[in-house]
């Protein structure tokens, strides 16, 4: 039977102390000291991360979501070149294109 590694060597970290005094308090009111909810911490950051594999499926649904909000946004973007074309062509600012104004443009 073999026995898991002695826990010898030191970690210094400096924090706050209020930060300090709240971990503290979390550690106690979870169970556990806070040794070992930092060596949970490393063991977790050191632990292998599944690779994230490319999935095509997401590529769709963003590509959709992307078009799904263009169609939605189109037809504001299409009132504002309207306005525009219209207070240019408007060149007195009546708020009517009168004919001179509309075959000058």
């Amino acid at each position: 039977m073999t026995r898991p590694p002695k826990k010898s060597e030191f970690l210094e970290v400096r924090i706050p102390y209020p930060t300090k005094e709240a971990f503290m308090a979390r550690c106690r009111q979870d169970g556990r000291s806070a040794s070992e909810a930092v060596r949970a911490f490393i063991d977790g950051e050191l632990a292998p991360r599944p690779r994230r594999r490319f999935r095509p499926a997401h590529l769709i649904a963003g590509a959709m979501a992307l078009a799904a909000a263009g169609a939605a946004a189109a037809p504001s973007l299409a009132d504002s070149f309207r306005a525009a074309e219209f207070r240019t062509i408007d060149a007195n600012h009546d708020g009517v294109v009168s004919l001179p104004e509309y075959l000058r443009r």
